[in-house]
């Protein structure tokens, strides 16, 4: 029905003949010629009628927007005055000499070209019709660009696409559960896949050495702008091959997409080991485009009378940080630094104290605080000595309990670095290793990091001798504040993978009940393996520049998991739950006492 894209139309085609087909964007009447924008995937061209067109110019004249046409006509050259710069398509135009209106069109519920003045559940309603804009065409196929290229570049590494199931059992991973029942199975449930993270370590013991999927997995959890209950990941696994090796063939990969795609060379990727991450960035996944860094000082703080700090001080879970912003006496206002005060306190912090540095070398008059009256001039000193501070800079203090000042100073060091455009590139891509295998529990208890099939570091007996400060095989690729994907070399021998079990706690027959088949087939030459996986959806996000990734998605769930264009989740009529043997439960009416 066509012969050109509209978009695809330039200079070269002048004097040709082309079929377009697609939707009108804008008509224009003016003094009796029609201007018709017409687009399509590839974008807009300006198609033009006049009257000597006849029963063409009449047509066009009840063409409206969003109608779907059919145009013939000839490519031209637009005059000098007329060129548009700003259309790919700005330099000619279509000179309209045959049209057929396809189908006609309602008035949207917004207009396309307006969407950022629309809510967001009223697009979402409408996808099908969000989508026909220019930015969300892009995306989409931008999208499609980047898997075209990871395929590739896995198959060209020796790598074989390979589906795992949908449908599988439960298994703690780390959030609830998306339950499907069973009809055939009384009372028995499905649930459907987190990752394919034990079927992809099935695959290594059957052989096949080098696996990859971009794969649909599902999590039934809170929602953030980076979230969604269902997602697409690139998930990865390897036999005989380290750490070293699969981190070096995974960052080819997201190298030849940013340089192939994006014309970005990311360079080399450094390496940071956890425990300096949290310690200077407050985070396992640092924006290192931010020059800030968290600065501990507890050990100067112990003595001070001053009990918000000496308290945290004195306790072994305690952490005391200070964050120098330079310059930051000028750059942040009064109520900046209350509004600051308040956003900490999302991440449990009680208070946001801070020194303002007008002359670093006087400690009597030369530091502004409602604090400085608390601190003796030689830990004044000693706190400006540590974190060099200079005349104009302005220092933020957390001081409580370790998790709390980490998590708290860490955004604010992220926040701070995009309020005050503080970045120094445009990406800062780095490797996060050596993470601890486990962390505490509110119960005291001993909990995986990040899954219980990730090896140590170290023998099955060291790992029973000291569970507190064992490391993992683990490693996180994270870009501009952002992980993009994390993975490690698993445990493939059993005297390993009982040691784990045991510290935390899981009984041998809970074990057999949640991991039966993996620990079954562990026992029959499995080879050493592990893997990483990417969450595609966050790292086209960020390719693209796009701030959630209901943005790159074609059509995403709202942040209360629903989907408000099909109404889902919808109810199920009672014959279909029936066959479930499912029963809902009633809402008890709750009756008003008798006074």
């Amino acid at each position: 029905m066509r012969s050109n894209y509209c978009g695809a139309l330039n200079a070269s085609f002048i004097d040709q003949e082309v079929t377009l087909c697609g939707w009108v964007d804008r008509r224009r009447d003016h003094g009796g010629v029609i201007f018709i924008d017409l687009r399509d995937r590839d974008g807009i061209v300006q198609v033009v009628f006049d009257p000597d067109a006849k029963e063409n110019f009449a047509l066009a004249d009840k063409v409206r927007g969003e109608y779907v046409l059919q145009v013939t006509g000839k490519v031209r050259a637009r005059n000098a005055a007329t060129v548009n710069p700003n259309m790919a398509t700005g330099e000619i135009e279509v000179y309209g000499t045959g049209l057929e209106i396809l189908n006609e069109a309602e008035t949207t519920p917004f207009p396309l070209s307006e969407h950022s003045s629309v809510g967001e559940d009223v697009r979402l309603k409408f996808r099908y019709l969000d989508l026909r804009r220019t930015d969300m065409q892009k995306s989409l196929q931008f999208r499609s660009k980047v898997t075209i290229a990871i395929r590739n570049y896995l198959d060209e590494n020796g790598f074989l696409d390979i589906e795992t199931p949908i449908l599988t059992r439960a298994t703690p991973e780390g959030a609830r559960d998306y339950l499907v029942p069973s009809r055939t199975h009384e009372n028995k449930f499905f649930a459907l896949p987190q990752s394919p993270q034990l079927f992809k370590q099935l695959l290594m013991v059957s052989g096949f050495d080098r696996y990859y999927q971009i794969a649909k997995c599902f999590r039934d959890e809170d929602l953030r702008a980076d979230r969604q209950p269902e997602f697409t990941q690139i998930d990865i696994e390897t036999s005989f091959m380290d750490e070293e090796g699969i981190m070096s063939v995974t960052e080819g990969m997201i190298k030849t997409l940013f340089n192939d795609l994006l014309s970005v060379d990311l360079g080399v990727f450094p390496r940071m080991d956890y425990a300096t991450a949290i310690a200077k960035y407050g985070s396992d996944k640092p924006d290192m485009r931010i020059p800030l860094e968290l600065v501990d000082i507890k050990d100067l703080m112990t003595e001070v009378e001053f009990k918000v700090f000496s308290g945290p001080a004195k306790d072994p879970k305690g952490r005391v940080t200070a964050l120098k912003v330079p310059g930051g006496n000028e750059a942040l206002t009064r109520k900046q630094i209350d509004d600051y005060t308040k956003f900490v306190s999302i991440y449990g912090a009680k208070g946001l104290a801070y020194i303002k540095v007008n002359d670093a070398s006087d400690m009597e008059n030369g530091l502004q605080s409602p604090i400085v009256k608390f601190l003796p001039n030689d830990v004044r000193k000693a706190i400006l000595e540590r974190v060099e501070a200079a005349n104009g800079d302005l220092i933020f203090f957390g001081a409580d309990k370790a998790n709390v000042v980490t998590e708290a100073l860490g955004a604010l060091r992220c926040k701070l670095g995009e309020d005050l455009n503080l970045y120094t590139c445009e990406w800062a891509p780095l490797w996060v290793v050596d993470f601890p295998m486990f962390e505490e529990g509110d119960d005291g208890s001993m909990q995986a990091l990040h899954h219980p099939f990730t090896a140590p570091s170290c023998s099955p007996e060291a790992l029973k001798s000291n569970p507190a400060e064992a490391l993992s095989r683990a490693y996180d690729m994270v870009l501009n504040g952002t992980e993009l994907g994390g993975g490690s070399v698993r445990i493939h021998d059993q005297p390993m993978q009982q040691a784990v079990f045991d510290i935390l706690g899981i009984s041998a027959e809970e074990q057999r009940e949640k991991f039966g088949f993996l620990l079954d087939a562990l026992k029959y030459g499995a080879p050493p393996h592990g893997g990483l996986a990417f969450g595609l959806d966050r790292l086209i996000m960020l390719m693209i520049g796009a701030s959630s990734i209901r943005d790159v998605i074609a059509f995403p769930k709202t942040q209360s998991a629903a989907c408000v264009m099909t109404d889902a989740p919808g109810a199920v009529d009672a014959t279909q739950l029936r066959e479930l043997h499912i029963r809902l439960r009633q809402k008890e009416k709750q009756e008003k006492a008798p006074e």
